[in-house]
């Protein structure tokens, strides 16, 4: 029988050239002897070596795996021979079946008329015009490249709750009864305002319920107010316990 002779350079890699030897002996894919796959291909190797000492490193790799693939396969009932055939059988029938299915679209394709454009041309500079703080960028830089680390609270961001003034219940009792004794106070809605922090519209609230319970001041259905002079009448809770 007359040697098969195999250049190297027409092959895509080293699983096409294994390929190409079980097919060329008429190996069973899924039953090959390993042992003279092995052989083969080292050989073929070693020859186009001599012939091409720059040949592709992946070859030499692939060589260099099956060389010890070999050394398990001689050792008697070795587990790693085993799963080292299972794996170079596996890979050899996946590339097989990727480069069939590559071969068939190919086919579809030829007769096919493809057009192409030109790229578009973008209106306007290519510079990003805004400008940004170095520091900004680097954060964004790291939460895109998903190393984003929780970063501290700035001090800034607690300001507006330590600095605001607190607003006591007892003061806005004192500001609403100032306010309805002298008459620049008639109107509920006069004891808020939308620029007033917000503690000190929480603390007038209260103070309004507080007075308005107490009985010193009465509020309208119109919403006006009208201060209770005089004595206040005791509470019921303090009928009680005198009785």
């Amino acid at each position: 029988m007359a040697e098969l002779t195999f250049h190297l350079k027409d092959f895509d890699g080293p699983l096409e050239l294994l390929l190409a030897l079980v097919q060329a002996h008429k190996m069973d894919l899924h039953d090959i002897p390993i042992l003279d796959l092995i052989d083969q291909y080292t050989a073929v190797v070693a020859e186009a070596q001599r012939a091409e000492p720059d040949i592709a490193s992946s070859f030499l790799a692939m060589a260099a795996q099956l060389v010890e693939m070999k050394s398990f396969l001689l050792l008697p009932r070795s587990q790693e021979a085993s799963r080292l055939t299972q794996a170079l059988t596996g890979r050899l029938i996946e590339y097989d079946r990727c480069r069939r299915l590559a071969g068939q679209l190919r086919s579809r394709a030829r007769g096919v008329t493809v057009y192409t454009r030109q790229p578009a041309v973008l209106e306007g500079g290519n510079l990003y015009p805004l400008r940004h703080a170095p520091q900004l960028l680097a954060d964004c830089w790291r939460a895109m490249a998903g190393r984003a680390r929780p970063q501290p609270p700035w001090q800034e961001s607690f300001e507006p709750l330590v600095a605001a003034p607190f607003g006591s219940v007892e003061s806005r009792v004192v500001h609403v009864l100032r306010g309805l004794a002298t008459g620049r106070v008639r109107q509920l809605g006069q004891l808020f305002s939308p620029q007033q922090e917000l503690s000190a519209t929480v603390a007038t609230f209260l103070a309004v319920l507080e007075l308005v319970r107490a009985g010193r001041v009465e509020i309208a259905p119109d919403g006006a107010l009208r201060i209770c002079r005089g004595r206040l009448p005791r509470r019921k809770e303090e009928q009680d316990g005198e009785s």
